[in-house]
C-alpha cells in the first residue's frame, strides 16, 4: 500500500467514527505534539545553557582542526617494522576481552535476575538496583587503576575492571530485557502453578535469549576497544605501546597501530552482525 492510499484509508476511517470519537482521537494525536513543540524550546535553551557551561568555541574547533591534519599528516606513512609486536599485543587485548566478556556476562546474568522488577522481590530489586548504579558511575578505568594497585600490572588487572564494569552496563540492560518479554506465557504458566524457577526457566529466559546474546555481543565489542584504553594505565593489551608510541612522538609506528586496532574492530563488528542476523 503506498503512503497515499494508507493516508486516505486513515481519513475515510476518521470520516466514519462519531464526531466525539473523532474529537477524542484527535486530542490524543495532537497532546503528544504539542508536548514536544513545548519541549524543542527547553531543549534548546539547555543546549546553549551546555555549550556556554562547556566553553564549546567553534572558532578554536576551526583552528585546532588545522592542528589535527597536521597531527594526522605525521601519521603517515605508518611504519609496519613493529608489526610482530603490535600482533602479539592485539592478540593479548583480544583474549582479555573475550575472558572479560564471558566472566562479565555471566556475573551481569546473575546480578539481572535480582535487578529485574518482574522476577525479583522489593527487598532484593532496590540493593541489586543500587549497586550496579553505583558500579556505572565509574569508568573502567577508574577499576583499572585499583585493580592495577591491588594486583599489579599486567592484563589480569585489565580482565578485573572489565568484568566489574559489566555488571553496571550490562547488567542493568540484560534486567530490563527480561523485564520487556511477553507477559502472556508468564501468565498461563502462573495460572497452572509454575514455580518461580519453572516461570523463570521456561517463560522469560528463553524470550529473552535472543536480546542476552545481542547484548553480550554488543559488551564484547566494547571490551575490545575498552582494553585498547586499559592498557593505558598499565592494565595490559595494546594501549601501553600506543601510549609509548605518543610519547615518544613515532608516529609512524602509532599509525600502524590505529590501523591494526581498526582493521581488528572492524573484523569483530562484522562477525557479531552476522551473528546477530542469525539469532534474531
Amino acid at each position: 500500500m503506498s503512503t497515499r492510499e494508507a493516508t486516505r484509508t486513515r481519513t475515510e476511517s476518521s470520516a466514519a467514527l462519531d464526531p466525539r470519537d473523532r474529537l477524542r482521537l484527535e486530542r490524543t494525536v495532537n497532546v503528544p505534539r504539542a508536548r514536544f513543540l513545548l519541549g524543542l524550546p527547553v531543549a534548546a535553551v539547555i543546549l546553549l545553557w551546555s555549550f556556554v557551561g562547556a566553553e564549546f568555541d567553534f572558532a578554536e574547533l576551526s583552528a585546532g582542526a588545522v592542528n589535527m591534519g597536521d597531527f594526522l599528516s605525521q601519521m603517515f606513512p605508518p611504519t609496519w617494522d613493529k608489526l610482530p609486536t603490535i600482533v602479539e599485543l592485539l592478540v593479548e587485548t583480544l583474549q582479555m576481552a573475550i575472558v572479560g566478556t564471558v566472566l562479565g556476562a555471566v556475573l551481569s546474568l546473575i546480578v539481572a535476575f535480582g535487578a529485574a522488577s518482574t522476577i525479583a522481590p522489593k527487598w532484593l530489586y532496590y540493593p541489586t538496583r543500587w549497586l550496579m548504579n553505583v558500579i556505572r558511575s565509574l569508568p573502567d578505568l577508574v577499576f583499572a587503576l585499583m585493580f592495577v594497585s591491588a594486583v599489579g600490572l599486567g592484563p589480569f588487572a585489565g580482565i578485573l575492571a572489565m568484568t566489574i564494569g559489566s555488571i553496571g552496563s550490562i547488567g542493568k540492560i540484560f534486567a530490563e530485557a527480561m523485564e520487556a518479554v511477553d507477559r502472556g506465557p508468564v501468565t498461563a504458566m502462573e495460572a497452572v502453578g509454575a514455580s518461580k524457577r519453572q516461570i523463570i526457566h521456561y517463560g522469560i529466559v528463553p524470550q529473552a535469549s535472543p536480546m542476552l546474546v545481542s547484548y553480550t555481543l554488543l559488551l564484547f565489542e566494547g571490551n575490545v576497544r575498552g582494553a585498547t584504553i586499559l592498557g593505558m594505565v598499565g592494565a595490559g593489551g595494546i594501549g601501553l605501546e600506543l601510549t609509548t608510541a605518543m610519547r615518544m612522538y613515532d608516529y609512524g609506528h602509532l599509525s600502524a597501530i590505529v590501523i591494526c586496532i581498526i582493521v581488528l574492530v572492524t573484523v569483530i563488528d562484522q562477525a557479531s552482525a552476522i551473528i546477530r542476523r542469525k539469532i534474531t
